[in-house]
C-alpha cells in the first residue's frame, strides 16, 4: 500500500483530529446518534431533543435514502434536509446526513456539517473527487463488499482533492452469514489504525441489524480502539419507516453511552 499517499500512516504524520462543533473525532471518542431516516418534523425533532439530553456530539438523519427495494421510502430529500437544519438550530447538535449525487453535494452542503458517504457509494469516484472538493468533513463508510486495502484508496480519493478531513466508518461487511444483518469486521479497527492516520468510527447498528447486539457491539467497538459510534435512535422503532429492527429507543440509547464512555475512560487510565 505505499500509493496511499495522503490517508497512510507514516512516522512524520500526527493522527488526524477533525472539529466539528463542540466534537473532536479522533480525540476521545464521539458519539453519534439519531434516526435512520428523517420521517417527519415532528419525529426528527424529539430525537434531535432525545439524544441532546443523552449528550451525543453529533445527530445524524437520512434525508437521502439510497434502498435495496425501489419501493422502500428513499427520504424526504430537501425538506428532511431542512428539518435537520431546524434541529441543529434548536439543539446546536452538528448533522451528519448521507449524499448520494454529484449533483447534490454543492446545496447539500448548505444544510450538513458531515457529509456522509454510504456503503453502496464508497466506490462511486466521481461523488468521491466532489466531497473531496467541499469544505465539510466527510464520513466514508465501507462498501459491503470492500477490503481495507479498497476502502483506503477511496479516503485517498477524497484526500488527493484538497479535503483533509475523512472519517472511516465499518459498518460490517457481507459474508456468508446470515444470524446478523452484516458481519462486524471488529479486526478492521486496529487494522486500520496500523495503515492511517485517519479516526474510524463504528456503526453496530447497520452492521448488526438487531438492536439486541448493539449494546455488546458498541462495547466490543471501543475495546478494539474505536474513535466514535453511530448508532440509530427512533421514539417508535415500530413505526419507523426504515431499518425498525435495529433503532433504539432513547432509554437504551442512554444506557449504551454510559456503558462505552465508562469504558473508555477505564482504558484511558490503564
Amino acid at each position: 500500500m505505499k500509493d496511499i499517499k495522503l490517508a497512510g500512516l507514516s512516522g512524520e504524520r500526527k493522527r488526524t483530529v477533525i472539529k466539528i462543533g463542540n466534537a473532536r473525532v479522533g480525540d476521545g471518542l464521539t458519539i453519534v446518534g439519531g434516526p435512520c431516516a428523517v420521517e417527519s418534523e415532528e419525529q426528527t425533532m424529539q430525537v434531535a431533543r432525545a439524544v441532546k439530553a443523552i449528550g451525543v456530539d453529533l445527530l445524524r438523519g437520512g434525508a437521502f435514502k439510497p434502498r435495496t427495494s425501489p419501493y422502500a421510502f428513499q427520504g424526504l430529500g430537501l425538506k428532511g434536509l431542512k428539518i435537520l437544519a431546524k434541529a441543529r438550530d434548536e439543539t446546536g447538535l452538528p448533522i451528519v446526513t448521507e449524499v448520494i449525487d454529484t449533483r447534490d453535494v454543492s446545496w447539500v452542503c448548505e444544510y450538513a456539517d458531515v457529509l456522509q458517504i454510504g456503503t453502496r457509494n464508497m466506490q462511486n469516484f466521481s461523488l468521491l473527487k466532489e466531497v473531496g472538493k467541499a469544505d465539510k468533513p466527510v464520513l466514508l463508510k465501507r462498501g459491503m463488499y470492500a477490503t481495507i486495502e479498497e476502502w483506503l484508496y477511496c479516503a485517498e480519493y477524497i484526500l488527493n482533492e484538497g479535503n483533509p478531513n475523512v472519517i472511516l466508518c465499518e459498518r460490517g461487511i457481507r459474508t456468508h452469514e446470515t444470524a446478523t444483518r452484516n458481519t462486524l469486521d471488529l479486526s478492521a479497527v486496529p487494522a486500520v489504525k496500523e495503515k492511517t492516520h485517519l479516526p474510524i468510527v463504528v456503526d453496530p447498528s447497520h452492521a448488526t441489524g438487531k438492536r439486541s447486539l448493539i449494546e455488546p457491539m458498541s462495547l466490543a467497538s471501543v475495546a478494539a480502539g474505536a474513535d466514535g459510534l453511530m448508532i440509530d435512535v427512533h421514539c417508535n422503532p415500530e413505526q419507523a419507516l426504515c431499518d425498525k429492527e435495529q433503532a433504539l429507543v432513547p432509554t437504551d440509547f442512554e444506557r449504551i453511552v454510559k456503558k462505552v464512555r465508562s469504558l473508555r475512560k477505564t482504558m484511558e487510565a490503564l
